[in-house]
């Protein structure tokens, strides 16, 4: 059996990695893995218990609640977008244990993708560098932080959340710096990732540019 074709995309929040993962899987017949969705649905569960992320023997009793099924439910749920679920992913994805926890499930999609898909697109903060390191194409995808805190900003506002630009600036920032110096699979630049600035490029110009790095990568392995 051929192996799967694995596309990783990392980037930091609000980069637009989301938006092209699920279009370059729609254009080259991939299943998509949007894995910070894996740990928005642990921090979510955890608030809905009323527990607290910080709390290690919770969170990793969450995460262990996390399944396909799981995510299914919860991916269709409006409060896996909001700014407070965000805060709690971030806290629980600094998790050691966490993240042991939530690795087996996506290095299983990234292998065995659902059919009738070939291969699969992960992204997230850690794929290039720890969930996939072998993967046939990686991609970073970046942006300055005021052009992501507008995008977001306007994202919570289109969903009539109340936001305040500034708010949303501070938290990126703050969710950047976690990201970053997490002791647990930080936020870095592989280097053997290609990097694609979104700030002046619109989303079309985006997919354009990483299709033309998949197709390659694509010929090769068919």
């Amino acid at each position: 059996m051929r192996r799967s074709f694995v596309v990783a995309i990392d980037g930091p929040a609000a980069s637009g990695k989301g938006t092209l993962a699920r279009r370059l899987a729609g254009r080259f017949g991939l299943a998509h893995l949007e894995t910070g969705a894996l740990y928005r649905a642990t921090g979510l569960l955890i608030l809905e218990t009323g527990g607290d992320p910080a709390d290690d023997a919770a969170s990793l009793a969450a995460a262990g609640r996390v399944s396909a099924h799981q995510l299914a439910r919860l991916s269709i749920d409006p409060r896996l977008r909001g700014e407070d679920v965000a805060r709690a992913a971030s806290v629980v994805a600094a998790n050691p244990e966490v993240r042991r926890r939530l690795l087996d499930f996506q290095r299983d999609f990234a292998a065995h993708p659902p059919e009738p898909a070939r291969g699969a697109v992960l992204d997230g903060r850690d794929i290039g560098s720890v969930v996939c390191p072998a993967a046939d194409v990686k991609l970073f995808i970046t942006a300055d932080p005021e052009v992501r805190a507008r995008r977001r900003f306007n994202e919570l506002r289109a969903v009539g959340s109340v936001a305040i630009y500034e708010d949303v600036l501070r938290e990126l920032k703050d969710r950047d710096a976690r990201d970053a110096m997490r002791s647990a699979a930080p936020l870095t630049l592989p280097p053997d990732a290609m990097v694609i600035d979104t700030s002046a490029l619109d989303v079309d110009m985006v997919l354009e540019r990483a299709s033309e790095i998949v197709s390659r990568a694509f010929a090769g392995w068919r």
